[in-house]
């Protein structure tokens, strides 16, 4: 099943003396349950693409399909609806909330979703999937980074979103917590068929994509798909 589709794609940004060409002539089909990462180097357009696909962004010209709908005919409150509701997101930074712990953190993606019967049980189960139920009642700063982005996973995947974008995930771990966490991704990806489209340069987690999407200079240059 088609789950985003991108046809003749572009986004440029104005510095004032020069036009940016952030994304020119993308065309891409994404469907339900692949397991994508997006390569190339810095400046690429990977964010700006990652972006755009979780509604972040628009684009300047060409046509964007989201579940069947054209982004373009939403109003902003919509748009809004879809990324709470069916789009999950993990972060570089983790950008979880400090006054919050792990468990709270979970628990106000289900709230935002407009999800509040059985959020406690719920986040908690998921905090047991992904390895760090026993750091519930942490704050972020009791955390590691990768007990942290475990956290950012489970408030992502928690609503059960259509999708999660995640951008350079593991560009902030070491070695081998990276890769535990990219296996975390997979695990989830092949048990419960989760959508992911993750951006990154590391050649290991490229090496570890079921498809990839390799960027240069705004342009796809190979989908191996």
């Amino acid at each position: 099943m088609t789950l985003c589709h991108l046809a003749d794609i572009g986004k440029s940004y104005s510095t004032g003396t020069l036009d940016v060409h952030a994304l020119v002539d993308i065309s891409l089909t994404i469907t339900a349950g692949e397991f994508v990462v997006i390569s190339g180097s810095s400046g690429s357009g990977k964010t700006t693409l990652l972006n755009l696909l979780g509604l972040l962004d628009v684009p300047c010209t060409g046509t964007y399909r989201l579940s069947g709908q054209t982004t373009s005919r939403m109003s902003p409150l919509e748009q809004d609806s879809i990324r709470a509701r069916h789009i999950g997101f993990v972060f570089q930074s983790f950008h979880l909330i400090p006054t919050l712990t792990a468990l709270e953190n979970v628990m106000l993606s289900l709230t935002l979703a407009g999800r509040r019967t059985d959020r406690k049980t719920k986040s908690m189960e998921i905090l047991h999937k992904a390895g760090i139920a026993d750091c519930a009642h942490r704050r972020p700063k009791q955390l590691s980074a990768g007990q942290q982005q475990r956290v950012a996973i489970a408030r992502a995947l928690v609503k059960e979103p259509e999708f999660i974008l995640a951008d350079e995930p593991t560009a902030n771990l070491d070695t081998k917590t990276g890769t535990e966490i990219i296996d975390l991704m997979l695990t989830f990806n092949e048990s419960i068929n989760t959508t992911f489209v993750i951006s990154s340069h590391d050649p290991k987690v490229i090496s570890r994509g079921r498809r990839t999407v390799c960027m240069e200079d705004g342009r796809i240059a190979m989908d191996d798909q």
